[in-house]
C-alpha cells in the first residue's frame, strides 16, 4: 500500500540544518508504550532520544521480560486504564493486536465502528490526550481485512481526530536483519509535517543469517531435531542452497530453504523453522532476528521467548521510522512554537 509522500529534502530543507531552540523538545521527548510486549518499540524510540513515561501490557510473561530489561512493570489491561492516569506525552506508540471489527450494517453513528476492539482504546487515549504524533504497527494483512474496510475505518477514525495520517508496508529485510517480515506502519501528526517513510539501508549495512547464528557448540542439545524430522524436511525440499539456511513448512506442505528467516510467529510450532534442517533457532538468535541487542536479558522459558519474539517488532524498522518522524517534527514551524 503506497501513498504520495513529501520529504524535507523534496521541499528544499536540509535535514541537518540548524534548528530553533524551541525544537529542543524533540531532544528529550516523552512517549507511551502501549501493547508493549517485551519493549521492541520502546528500544527503538529510546535510541533517538525518547523517554518512556507509561507502558501497558497484559501478558504476565511478557511483563517479566519487560521488567528485567527496563526496571518497570507495565500497567495491565489497556481496556481498564483510565486516561487520567496516563502522564502527558508527545508521541503514542502501539503495536496493537488486530481484532476483527464488527461493522454494523445499519449503524447509527461513526463512533460505534470501533467499539469492542483494542484499536478503540488507542483512539480513546488519542482523543483524550491529543499528542503531537503517534506510530502504530500491525500485520500487513490488516490492510486486506474484510476487503480493506477495517483499514479504511482505522484511517478514517484517526483522521477524524484531526491527525495527518501516513501509512506504508515495510519489510524488515530492507532494514538490516535477515527476516522477511512485512508490517503496516501508520504514523500520524497533529500538524502537516514534511514526513516520508525511511528508505531501505544499503546492502553493506545488512546482516546475513550467518551474522546472527550462535556457534553450535554453545547451544542446548534440546534444540536439535530427531533424524525423522530432519530427513523428512530434506526429502521435501524444493531446492538446495548453500548453508546456512532456514527452512519452514508452508500451509501446502512445501519446504523451501532461504538465506533469511520468514517472519517469526508467536503461535508457530517449535519445528516451524529449522537451521539447515537440523535444529531450532535459539532464544538469542530469535531476538537477533528482531534486532534486539545481545545484552537483552532472557528470563523466561524457551517457549515464552519464542512467543514474545514472534509478537514483537523488528527494531531496525521502527528505529528508522522513529528517525524520520523526529526529523519531520523538528522542522515543523508549528511544532517549534509548541509551548
Amino acid at each position: 500500500m503506497e501513498q504520495m509522500e513529501f520529504c524535507l529534502e523534496d521541499i528544499g530543507i536540509d535535514s541537518g540544518s540548524n534548528l530553533s531552540s524551541k525544537s529542543l523538545i524533540w531532544d528529550d521527548f516523552k512517549f507511551i508504550d502501549l501493547f508493549a510486549g517485551i519493549g521492541g518499540i520502546r528500544i527503538a524510540f529510546e535510541s533517538v532520544g525518547g523517554k518512556c513515561v507509561f507502558s501497558s501490557e497484559w501478558d504476565d510473561r511478557a511483563c517479566e521480560t519487560y521488567f528485567a530489561n527496563f526496571g518497570e512493570h507495565p500497567e495491565g489491561d489497556i481496556t481498564k486504564i483510565n486516561t487520567d492516569k496516563i502522564p502527558d506525552f508527545n508521541i503514542l506508540l502501539a503495536g496493537f493486536p488486530c481484532q476483527p471489527f464488527s461493522i454494523i450494517g445499519d449503524r447509527t453513528g461513526f463512533n460505534h465502528e470501533t467499539q469492542g476492539t483494542l484499536f478503540f482504546d488507542i483512539e480513546r487515549i488519542l482523543a483524550a490526550k491529543m499528542p503531537l504524533a503517534f506510530m502504530l504497527e500491525n500485520v500487513r494483512n490488516l490492510t486486506a481485512h474484510e476487503s480493506g474496510r477495517t483499514f479504511k475505518i482505522i484511517i478514517a477514525h484517526l483522521e477524524s481526530l484531526g491527525y495527518y495520517v501516513h501509512y506504508k508496508v515495510l519489510n524488515a529485510l530492507d532494514f538490516g536483519v535477515p527476516q522477511k517480515r512485512e508490517r503496516i506502519i501508520i504514523c500520524g501528526f497533529k500538524h502537516d509535517v514534511p514526513f516520508c517513510f525511511p528508505k531501505p539501508v544499503p546492502e553493506s549495512e545488512k546482516l546475513s543469517l550467518q551474522d546472527i547464528l550462535e556457534p553450535n557448540e554453545d547451544l542446548d542439545e534440546k534444540l536439535w531435531v530427531n533424524d525423522s524430522i530432519r530427513l523428512n524436511r530434506m526429502l521435501r525440499m524444493k531446492k538446495f542452497i548453500s548453508t546456512p539456511y532456514i527452512t519452514h513448512e508452508n500451509v501446502s506442505g512445501s519446504v523451501t530453504p532461504h538465506h533469511f528467516s520468514c517472519a517469526l510467529r508467536a503461535g508457530a510450532s517449535a519445528n516451524y523453522m529449522l537451521i539447515n534442517n537440523e535444529r531450532r533457532l535459539s532464544a538469542r538468535e530469535m531476538l537477533r532476528l528482531q534486532g534486539f541487542p545481545d545484552d537483552f536479558k532472557i528470563v523466561v522459558p524457551y517457549s515464552s521467548i519464542r512467543k514474545q519474539t514472534g509478537n514483537s517488532v523488528a527494531i531496525p524498522v521502527i528505529k528508522a521510522v522513529a528517525r524520520q518522524m523526529l526529523k519531520a517534527l523538528r522542522h515543523c514551524e508549528e511544532i517549534r512554537d509548541y509551548d
